[in-house]
């Protein structure tokens, strides 16, 4: 009689304590909605002209063309031949600098692509008539981690992403990720800066990390709900391995008398 009285005590106090756990990991719409502040029909109207400025070590595509297909050959250096034909990209080296064939060396980093492009128009006045300049950043990629449900290195072809469709790509936050403190690490001249957001006010629009630029890390850490739980799952495990333990032991003790 005795030894099932303090069996179900401890089935009691097991069934307890899952329930707190249960409670203690329950989300308000406090925790998750994001824009708590906007107002409906509220408009608020983007006026930043965004680009990204360009990097040492960032690797560069450019192609001219104009319609002289023979005097732009020089200016577009290609390698391999048939399917294995590809153009050559070039690297921002540690001074900023590109060697470009032709015109030489051309200092691009802390440029915008469209600004980059404005020193090719003017540096081919003297070699073809009204060429047509492309370029773009190849190695553009942003990383996002922590607690999203896809967390990777994601590549973007555009040039131009807002934190919410970096975090859209990574499956969006999960439930245990707190909103209001998203971290994104932005490394420029090896120089990193630390920017947080608060995603549950449309004031973060605003932040300088809205548009995230190239190789930027955005890290989403968990909630106190999740650390609770992390802490009280620990718990849990120690509790069930004790309590399998006395069960184990009053089993043998009864079998024994």
């Amino acid at each position: 009689m005795s030894t099932t009285f303090h069996s179900n005590k401890s089935l009691t106090r097991l069934l307890l304590f899952i329930l707190i756990i249960f409670c203690t990991s329950c989300a308000t719409r406090k925790d998750v909605a994001y824009f708590q502040n906007a107002r409906e029909f509220e408009t608020i109207v983007e006026t930043r002209s965004f680009e990204p400025r360009i990097k040492v070590d960032d690797l560069l595509s450019i192609h001219i063309s104009s319609f002289n297909q023979e005097a732009t050959k020089p200016f577009n250096l290609t390698k391999g031949e048939g399917v294995n034909y590809q153009e050559v990209d070039y690297v921002v080296d540690k001074e900023g600098n590109i060697e470009f064939p032709i015109l030489g060396k051309l200092h691009v980093k802390g440029l915008t692509t469209s600004e980059v492009k404005a020193i090719f128009v003017e540096k081919l006045q003297g070699f073809l008539k009204e060429p047509v300049i492309n370029v773009r950043i190849k190695n553009f990629q942003v990383t996002v981690m922590g607690h999203v449900k896809r967390p990777g290195s994601f590549n973007i072809v555009t040039e131009r992403i807002t934190l919410l469709e970096a975090l859209s790509m990574a499956g969006d936050l999960d439930i245990k990720a707190r909103r209001d403190n998203v971290l994104v690490i932005r490394d420029f001249d090896g120089v990193k800066t630390f920017t947080r957001v608060n995603l549950t006010t449309k004031e973060f629009i605003n932040s300088p990390v809205y548009f995230l630029t190239q190789n930027d890390v955005v890290y989403v850490e968990p909630n106190s709900s999740a650390i609770k739980t992390s802490e009280l799952d620990a718990r849990a495990t120690i509790f069930v391995s004790l309590l399998s333990l006395i069960v184990t032991s009053t089993v043998l003790i009864i079998t024994r008398s």
